[in-house]
């Protein structure tokens, strides 16, 4: 199976396993509220200009979700989807939706008081890596240091350069591939990962992290 249609396929699985009103690491989202979101994303499109009211519409179709029933058909309209959608598209889908499907799986499976991490194949994480790489200079554009991603296999990418007139320098982020995706989508107090660099410069780093 494609990686993104498995990933899909498991998000939905975990939403319907853990029921409309579960927690989530998303602050002020139960479990309706991203099932929501994930299938609103798709029908309005974060390709569309044109969206004004998407907040609204979802909270409008979260309340309507405390339903069991409602919230099963929702998180089945988003596995179900439609190629009509464009992140469905070909070429999009994996672009668009991979890291988002992983965060957000691992989004309610670890909001639990106790989890564990997924193993994930070979093929798994590296096109995670890969597509982690690609974006980690947005998704750390505003850390006040260095950061440089560390692999267990030892691979290593510089992905942020401190901040110009700053003394700050590099932290080194260590963990799976996996933690190191939830870590840069701003969850670092539920990825298992290690922190390597100056006192200051991990101070900093951990004093941004609570800001966001």
């Amino acid at each position: 199976m494609d990686l993104v249609d498995f990933s899909r396929d498991l998000l939905a699985e975990t939403l319907l396993a853990a029921g409309p009103s579960a927690s989530t690491l998303c602050t002020g989202w139960q479990t309706r509220h991203l099932a929501a979101h994930l299938v609103l994303r798709e029908r309005l499109s974060m390709l569309n200009p044109f969206v004004r009211d998407g907040e609204r519409q979802l909270q409008l179709m979260a309340a309507r979700a405390e339903d069991p029933g409602a919230y099963a058909r929702l998180v089945i309209e988003f596995r179900e989807g439609s190629g009509a959608r464009p992140l469905r598209w070909p070429g999009v889908d994996s672009l668009a939706n991979l890291l988002e499907y992983f965060v957000h799986t691992e989004d309610v499976r670890r909001a639990r008081v106790v989890w564990r991490p997924r193993r994930l194949g070979r093929s798994f994480d590296e096109k995670l890596w890969s597509q982690l790489v690609q974006r980690a200079a947005v998704l750390y554009r505003k850390a006040p240091t260095g950061i440089e991603l560390v692999r267990p296999d030892g691979r290593r990418k510089r992905v942020h350069s401190a901040p110009r007139h700053s003394d700050a320098g590099v932290v080194e982020i260590r963990g799976g591939v996996g933690e190191l995706v939830m870590h840069a989508h701003g969850r670092p107090r539920s990825a298992l990962i290690t922190l390597d660099g100056a006192p200051d410069d991990l101070a900093a780093l951990r004093a941004f992290h609570v800001k966001i």
